[in-house]
């Protein structure tokens, strides 16, 4: 009677250009590993689930493999590396659909395609950063220059709205409504300085200092300074409208938590309170600053008609007076896409931070 043949446990996880397996196996030696027609054949005496024994398995790859796989022995296990011909993600590891018995996900290893984008992405900007910095200079200078320029970015920003935010409160508690209406001659100043400041975070993203994405940043920009500089900073009819205190409010109530969180970010420190109040506070306060924003546009409106500011007439023969009210009414549009775009990015880093745990493979 022939002997059966023992298989042992094996599990497996992958990336992009390569695969790993785990083969539970003990006390090997000199184990029979072999890629031929793209099947895997491995043959090892060790210590497994069955004993003290001869163990082996075959498997016939989803798709096209080099055929030279890498192993490592440890005392407990065989560790073998298997690398793509095609950067690709594979929906399984064999071409049989039905999984053999024997194989599992290595969950210690294993990730989401997103996940492993993510690393890979990761992995190729740290290599292309590496020499970059190599051919520039010293890596531990650049990045300290490089941190020490954004902490103190962060904080002068964090100290401005700050003050704007502090002021606000400390003004409606003992004015009331009241200091509504003389919100924008109070707080104009550093809210000018804040927001022309505010470029500064464009760039960074733009030129790669910052791993922000642009358009977001870039939409908060132009939409926050149109309304400061073009709305309130243009008209006096509309500066001492309860609004502004809405809007300035709003904005402030962000960064006060925003800006911290990079400080620290910038010198290596989680602050857990302060990380949850940075992927959270937005949820009420980046609708309610757009709404804000929205009613400044519209009560802005009349105004602009009444005293034909930015209006223009048309050259002849044409001769159709072009009033600025007409570019509000397609601001506001472009004002709630925008909303649309930044609520989703920020919802996808809120996602990211405090996501839901990741679903079971097979």
């Amino acid at each position: 009677m022939e002997n059966q043949v023992l298989t042992p446990h094996v599990y497996w996880a992958q990336r992009h250009r390569e695969l790993y397996l785990r083969v539970e196996l003990s006390d090997v030696q000199n184990p029979g590993i072999s890629i031929t027609e793209n099947v895997l054949h491995f043959k090892a005496q060790g210590h497994g689930a069955k004993g003290d024994n001869v163990y082996e398995f075959h498997l016939e790859f989803l798709d096209l493999v080099k055929p030279e796989p890498v192993y490592k022995l440890t005392q407990r296990q065989v560790n073998i590396t298997v690398q793509k011909k095609v950067s690709q993600w594979w929906e399984r590891l064999t071409k049989q659909e039905k999984r053999p018995l024997f194989l599992a996900p290595d969950f210690d290893r294993w990730l989401d395609e997103s996940d492993a984008e993510m690393e890979l992405r990761a992995k190729e900007e740290e290599r292309l950063n590496k020499l970059r910095i190599e051919s520039q200079g010293s890596p531990e200078t650049l990045t300290s220059l490089k941190k020490g320029y954004l902490f103190m970015y962060n904080l002068v920003q964090f100290l401005g709205f700050s003050w704007i935010f502090v002021n606000m409160t400390v003004r409606f508690f003992i004015l009331g409504k009241e200091s509504f209406h003389d919100t924008f001659h109070t707080l104009a100043d550093m809210m000018y300085f804040c927001q022309m400041l505010s470029v500064v975070e464009t760039i960074n993203a733009a030129i790669g200092v910052t791993k922000s994405p642009v358009t977001p940043s870039l939409i908060q920009l132009c939409g926050r300074n149109f309304i400061l500089f073009i709305i309130f900073g243009t008209m006096e009819e509309m500066q001492n409208k309860a609004v502004v205190f809405f809007v300035f409010y709003s904005w402030s109530a962000i960064e006060i938590f925003r800006y911290p969180f990079y400080m620290l970010s910038c010198i290596d420190m989680d602050w857990k309170v302060l990380t949850w109040l940075r992927y959270t506070v937005w949820i009420p306060f980046y609708p309610l600053g757009c709404l804000a924003e929205a009613v400044s546009v519209i009560q802005s409106i009349p105004v602009f008609n009444e005293t034909g500011r930015f209006s223009f007439t048309l050259p002849y023969p044409v001769k159709i007076k072009v009033r600025f009210s007409f570019f509000l009414q397609i601001y506001l549009i472009i004002l709630f896409l925008g909303l649309y775009v930044n609520f989703r990015h920020l919802y996808k880093q809120r996602r990211r931070r405090y996501g839901q745990k990741k679903k079971k493979v097979h």
